[in-house]
């Protein structure tokens, strides 16, 4: 019992080291100029803003691994769904787009959905040729959606082809898209929790890998959608922008008062405002994921991971259960995507990387400590920053370690190469976190 306790005292006193670090590392970063950190303002809280999302995003997969013990393999996919919110429901409608192809769009996907759902009917209604059932169902309900999709989609793509060809929005504010980006993640969370869950763990990692790349390879396809691989740029943002702040005198008398000029203070104003709006999205998920997980619920769930066989026998749907968390887990993670794309005013499909919105999520997790809310949060946007800063920290540790080296071809490489070294050195701090602490900076209690 004295080392549960002196184990309890020592883990109470990690989410506040952890989170004193990154204070210190950050205001380094906006305060001292040299060759670590770049004494800038602007950039800390860069890195700060794409941090909380990235908390946003940890917290989703913390709630399908920590809770539930759930393998998502593609994030990627999930955020990426998510990211298409803004798209559809912030930005201005396409002149002609609707009129082009927009019915016949709308009718086709009614006519999928419709023929998935016949197709469940005829499994389970006609049980001597479900099998033959199915397949003309399918088949003929194929047919039928190509017959009324690819035309919609050549009309829309040949629409303003040179900068648009793809449907638009609705025009509608741009935070309301944010859940509707969640929406979109949760309902493919829903279809793929309805076939995978029934899985061994393995084979859910594998279908969520393939499904997360399906996703992904969809939206570079599909330019009537959001362009695809053409970008969609000059998506709304929630805040001023800087020109509009550099034109109002008010500002930048303002600015002047501070002894900085305005070119500087609204790019810091404008992070500012993102990095509270993005806080306090992040705090309410904080304080929703506490209740649940200290409810009967976050109880339950964690009886199912810890035991699946031992929480059936007790009468518990465990299917149901990691159906349920996996389809939340997922909407926060397309909630994540939706704010990223919101922050950055474009979606490219093109460089949805699962390295990066895949493997690096999962490393937040688990160098934050997976079934820990506050941990997967500081985790995530610890490595954030040592993600960002690899690129100029590469290129420093390579000039110490090889200053014994003649000058020549490979020095020059080495140094040269150290800006993409972020992977190795994630890898490495990964390999360390598990090594002197296995479930993470900040464990679950």
């Amino acid at each position: 019992m004295s080392n549960t306790r002196q184990a309890d005292a020592s883990s109470r006193w990690r989410a506040p080291v952890v989170l004193f670090l990154i204070v210190i590392l950050f205001v380094l970063e906006g305060t001292t100029r040299n060759a670590l950190f770049s004494g800038s303002w602007n950039s800390a809280l860069a890195i700060l803003n794409m941090g909380l999302i990235s908390a946003v995003m940890a917290l989703g997969v913390n709630m399908q691994w920590g809770y539930a013990g759930l393998f998502n393999a593609g994030i990627v996919g999930f955020l990426a769904l998510g990211a298409l919110g803004p798209a559809l429901v912030a930005t201005a409608p396409v002149p002609g787009a609707w009129a082009a192809g927009g019915p016949r769009i709308l009718a086709a996907l009614i006519v999928g959905l419709g023929t998935l759902a016949l197709a469940v009917q005829a499994w389970r209604r006609v049980p001597r040729l479900r099998g033959l059932a199915v397949t003309l169902v399918l088949v003929l309900g194929f047919f039928a959606y190509r017959w009324l999709f690819d035309p919609a989609v050549a009309a829309i793509e040949a629409n303003n082809a040179a900068s648009a060809g793809n449907i638009g929005g609705l025009g509608w504010p741009v935070l309301l898209s944010w859940p509707v980006g969640a929406l979109f993640a949760a309902a493919a969370a829903w279809g793929v929790g309805k076939v995978a869950l029934g899985l061994r763990s393995d084979y859910l990692a594998i279908a969520t890998l393939g499904i997360g790349e399906i996703i992904v390879a969809v939206m570079r396809n599909e330019e009537w959608l959001s362009r695809g691989v053409k970008n969609m740029s000059g998506i709304p943002r929630p805040v001023p922008y800087e020109l509009d702040l550099q034109a109002d005198p008010g500002f930048v008398a303002w600015a002047a008062s501070w002894g900085t000029d305005p070119a500087t203070a609204s790019g810091i104003w404008v992070k500012l405002l993102y990095a509270g709006l993005f806080g306090a999205v992040l705090l309410a998920l904080i304080l929703l994921a506490e209740l649940a997980l200290k409810s009967p619920w976050g109880r339950m769930m964690r009886a199912i991971r810890d035991n699946e066989t031992a929480a059936s026998a007790m009468g518990k749907n465990v299917t149901g259960r990691h159906l349920q968390i996996f389809v939340i887990g997922s909407a926060v993670i397309g909630l994540g995507g939706a704010m990223m794309v919101t922050l950055d005013g474009l979606l490219s499909p093109g460089s949805f990387n699962p390295l990066r919105y895949t493997f690096l999520i999962w490393v937040m997790v688990i160098v934050g400590g997976s079934g820990n809310n506050w941990g997967a949060v500081l985790g995530a946007v610890l490595i954030w920053f040592l993600w960002i800063k690899a690129e100029v920290w590469g290129p420093a540790f390579m000039h110490l370690v090889t200053v014994a080296l003649p000058e020549g071809a490979l020095r020059s490489h080495l140094i040269d190469g150290a800006p993409h070294m972020r992977f190795i050195a994630m890898g490495v701090v990964l390999l360390l976190v598990l090594r002197f602490a296995p479930r993470g900076l900040v464990p679950e209690k």
